[in-house]
This record gives structure tokens, sequence and C-alpha cells, in this order.
């Protein structure tokens, strides 16, 4: 079976199809972490890559704490965070405090999957804090 992703979009008498915004994703060291940012909904591909560049970055800044913002993430299908924790596995990234700030209650639960082992943290809207906590010791 297969599922249209695209979105109807209703014109009067026609419906038109528009396929959905290709994920974005940003990455980059701010302050004393660093931090990914991601819009629209995540692909197993965008997480590897993510991953690949923040093991980069913290090899070469040395900062051990990640924020990421998925406060403009759309829900992705179960299989995207259980790469995540999979690449997680893979990696090894010693020593990393990472907090995750999401919108509502379905993300959360994902990035609960997603980063179930280690020094994580799950905030709601709100990165000051997610920022305060990584800051702590």
């Amino acid at each position: 079976m297969t599922v249209d992703l695209r979105v109807a979009k209703s014109h009067g008498d026609h419906t038109t199809h528009t396929s959905p915004p290709s994920p974005q994703l940003w990455i980059e060291p701010q302050a004393n972490l660093v931090l990914m940012r991601v819009r629209g909904v995540p692909t197993e591909a965008l997480i590897r890559e993510a991953q690949e560049r923040i093991a980069r970055l913290v090899a070469d800044t040395g900062y051990s704490r990640v924020l990421y913002d998925g406060l403009e993430m759309e829900p992705p299908p179960v299989e995207v965070p259980i790469s995540q924790w999979q690449l997680d596995k893979e990696i090894q990234l010693e020593g990393l405090r990472r907090a995750i700030v999401v919108p509502n209650t379905r993300l959360a639960y994902l990035a609960r999957l997603a980063f179930g082992d280690g020094d994580h943290r799950v905030f709601y809207n709100d990165l000051a804090a997610a920022i305060r906590w990584l800051a702590q010791s």
C-alpha cells in the first residue's frame, strides 16, 4: 500500500495536489553549543546527515552540548526516530548533553524514542529553558 503524501488543495470545481515541502536542516555552533534546526518532515537520510555534521562539529569545537530545535518540525514516520537511536549506537558520541525542543506531545514521544539513552531532556516550546539546562554542569 502506498500513501499519497501530497497535500490536496481545492480550487472551486477542481483539486490540485502539491508535495509537502522538502525538509530543511541547519546546524551551526553558537556560543558554547551546537544548534540543530529542522523544518518540515525529517527523513532517515536527513537524520544521518545531521548526525554526521554534529559529530564533526563536536570534534572540531570540543562542545559537548547540543540543542535540537524541532519547533518547526512535522512528525515523521516512527522509522525516522528509530534510525536516530540506531545512529547513536553506531556513532557513539560520548559525553553529549542534548536538549530537544518540540511543539507538541507527539514530537516529544518521538524524541524520547530517538534519544532514549544518554543525557537528554525534552522541552515543550521553551528554547530559553533548554539553553539554561544545557548550561548546567
